[in-house]
């Protein structure tokens, strides 16, 4: 008895503070420890990339090819399916519907099994294809496929971990998914070198070894997330048996689940494409660019941390009915998270061999890479406003403009690189095109959640008077 009031008294606690905190302190206090979790599943592949990177340029191109792929499936099972989880999650805690709360962890763990199938399938099967038409070739193509075959025959824990990490985000508790992560990564960077490069009876497994030691990592994290679950200190109560799955739970994860993931491989996709279109110039000029994008995706993690707490905001504010103060919190969130991506935009734009320089010395490599950071680092402002208001638009259950937007993005970035190649262009005028994609993806959001998406059809521009009455006649409307 003692134990239900103290989690139901620390669960009444925490969605109060979502409910009703001040704005921005309790976004960076709830970001915080999440921020710390991103930056430290960012220095994951970091970490790989450094030491494989001591293996050669081939083995760096390698690397470049896979990477895409591998953070599509962790942006899709973090970030896409991983937000649909937490959102669902949030919004039946903040409607006070807990049954279905706690039957929602059985939901999404048949939603990760499932999603995880697909990829290892496709990867197994069409890798070798899809690793040629990004430009790989010879000895970086051999590299590539022997790295993604050991990673995706494993995807299955790589889901999982994401997808119990986001259960319990989806409760306000980013701490815990904080503190299992940065544990990890505290047993990855001796695991990595020590299975790349061999030492006493372990063998040299190569690149092969990044990989394993990755998975070796992800195996663990989804044990003790899921031994948190079924402990007394957890707001949920996951079971099995007696939980019949229901369709309306699926849909509730996977109505914001499946239009993130569209704009999940929309993003990817961009970064694809311009590696494919960087291959024209040779592998290092695809070592370069892939070295310098990681940046890019680092920004991810880094915005996922201030984008995780603002869903649980948004989407507690949603479920609460609430939308004044949801809207409230998605413009203070955007601007947090521009101030936070143009700074590391700018500090790459202006150093941008201190960063490339990490990975590698290959002259070839460091120009192209300078070329990329420079015309692209100042515009990362606007990818980070894009990607938090997307984080804060699966909370609330509205993620058409999001996909839209990325869409938007992927056109400009692929239309426009083509069509510099085709047009005599260089190198840089290739990664202009993905500058340029970037703004368009920041403003195409920012503009069509000013004009009321979130509540009806777009009428932009609208006064932020008008728009917060736009709000309170939504709000009567689906009252009860």
């Amino acid at each position: 008895m003692t134990t239900t009031t103290t989690t139901t008294a620390v669960l009444d606690a925490r969605t109060r503070l979502l409910l009703e905190g001040p704005i921005a302190p309790t976004l960076l206090k709830l970001a915080a420890p999440n921020v710390l979790v991103m930056v430290a599943q960012a220095a994951v592949g970091l970490i790989e990339t450094y030491f494989v990177g001591k293996l050669g340029a081939d083995a760096l191109a390698s690397m470049a090819l896979v990477f895409p792929i591998v953070m599509l499936m962790q942006m899709t099972s973090a970030g896409a399916m991983g937000g649909g989880i937490a959102s669902a999650i949030a919004r039946a805690l903040g409607s006070r519907r807990r049954d279905d709360a706690n039957a929602l962890v059985l939901h999404a763990i048949v939603i990760a099994l499932g999603f995880a199938a697909v990829f290892t399938v496709a990867l197994l099967l069409g890798g070798r294809w899809l690793y040629t038409q990004m430009g790989g070739s010879g000895e970086s193509l051999a590299g590539a496929l022997v790295y993604s075959h050991w990673v995706f025959a494993g995807a299955a824990l790589v889901w999982l971990f994401n997808s119990l990490a986001a259960v319990i985000r989806g409760t306000g508790n980013m701490a815990v998914p904080a503190n299992v992560t940065v544990a990890g990564v505290i047993v990855l960077i001796p695991l990595s070198p020590l299975l790349i490069f061999g030492w006493g009876p372990v063998p040299a497994l190569g690149i092969a070894g990044g990989a394993i030691a990755l998975l070796l990592y992800y195996l663990g994290g989804t044990l003790v997330l899921w031994a948190y679950l079924r402990s007394p200190r957890s707001l949920l109560a996951p079971r099995f048996a007696g939980i019949q799955l229901q369709w309306r739970l699926f849909r509730d994860i996977l109505r914001v689940g499946l239009l993130g993931a569209i704009s999940t491989f929309a993003t990817n996709l961009s970064i694809g494409t311009a590696t494919a279109l960087a291959g024209r110039f040779g592998p290092d000029a695809i070592a370069g660019y892939g070295t310098a994008a990681r940046l890019e995706y680092l920004l991810v993690p880094l915005v996922f941390g201030l984008g995780a707490p603002l869903l649980a905001m948004v989407g507690t504010c949603m479920g609460a009915g609430d939308r004044e103060r949801a809207i409230r919190a998605a413009w203070i969130g955007a601007g947090l998270a521009f101030a936070m991506s143009e700074a590391v935009g700018l500090a790459a734009s202006i150093w941008p061999r201190q960063w490339l320089l990490l990975f590698g010395h290959d002259a070839a490599m460091l120009d192209a890479g300078t070329q990329y950071l420079r015309m692209v680092g100042p515009l990362y402002g606007f990818f980070g406003v894009g990607l938090v208001l997307y984080f804060a638009s699966q909370g609330a259950g509205r993620l058409l403009w999001p996909v839209l937007g990325n869409l938007a993005r992927l056109a400009v970035a692929a239309i426009g690189g083509w069509l510099a190649l085709r047009w005599g262009g260089g190198l840089d005028h290739v990664f202009l095109a993905q500058g340029l994609a970037l703004v368009v993806y920041g403003c195409v959001i920012a503009c069509a959640i000013a004009g009321g998406a979130w509540f009806g059809r777009v009428g932009w521009p609208r006064r932020p008077a008008a728009l917060l009455r736009h709000v309170e006649l939504s709000a009567e409307r689906m009252a009860p």
